[in-house]
């Protein structure tokens, strides 16, 4: 089974100095439909105007990914990490028994435009980590590039949790098949462009929540960038 949701359908917030949308229920926007996919609880994709930012805030228990895609985001923490997050970075910071830390675009003139992602731990109370490796464009195009799982496997990221978190650059006849676990869930974010999942078009902010399917298959893609996530059931 695979299910369309539109970009439009996601919520949406503007606070002037940010502007986010929402693929599932977070902060003021409430869709007791869309709490989460498995044990992904988030995917906000998130504007930070030049020179402004998430002042220090604090997470508990949650696996959190930050996917740049331009600009750079600055991260600084209560671990002593201080990081600029370029492009084609992966950030992960496993809030565990808690941990405060800041975002913001120092830019004087550009926008940051990255996806933040929280994804349920399977262990609770462990000491805050963080990590922060680079994967090129090359790795991603015409396939799909893990970038973060439990067991750091081919140089992805290190999460806590039962997930598996690919990254896919695809245009013309590039094309990428992966064997599901039917009895768990999937779930596809298009970035930008157009690519067809399964047969089904989903153009740029569209998502795929898949379930008791086998089989993914990513091809037709026009200048298309897509997350692919592995998920616990």
């Amino acid at each position: 089974m695979l299910r369309l949701r539109k970009s439009k359908e996601r919520g949406f917030a503007d606070h002037g100095w940010l502007k986010s949308f929402h693929s599932f229920s977070f902060a003021g926007y409430y869709d007791p439909q869309h709490m989460g996919w498995g044990n992904l609880r988030v995917i906000n994709e998130d504007r930070i105007a030049p020179g402004t930012g998430f002042g220090t805030h604090g997470h508990r228990d949650m696996e959190i990914i930050s996917y740049v895609l331009s600009g750079e985001l600055a991260h600084k923490d209560t671990m002593g990490n201080v990081k600029g997050i370029p492009p084609g970075d992966v950030q992960r910071m496993s809030a565990g028994s808690g941990v405060q830390h800041s975002e913001f675009n120092h830019a004087p003139n550009d926008t940051t435009h990255f996806f933040q992602i929280w994804i349920e731990p399977n262990v609770k109370g462990i000491p805050p980590s963080y990590e922060q490796k680079t994967f090129v464009e090359t790795d991603k195009r015409g396939a799909l590039r893990l970038v973060a799982s439990p067991d750091g496997a081919q140089g992805s990221v290190t999460i806590h949790a039962d997930a598996r978190l690919y990254a896919g650059l695809f245009d013309g006849a590039e094309k990428a098949q992966m064997a599901l676990n039917s009895a768990s869930k999937a779930y596809v974010h298009l970035i930008r462009g157009a690519l067809e999942v399964n047969g089904t078009l989903l153009q740029a902010g569209d998502a795929a929540l898949i379930e008791a399917e086998s089989e993914l298959t990513l091809q037709h893609g026009k200048d298309a960038e897509v997350l692919v996530f592995e998920l616990a059931a």
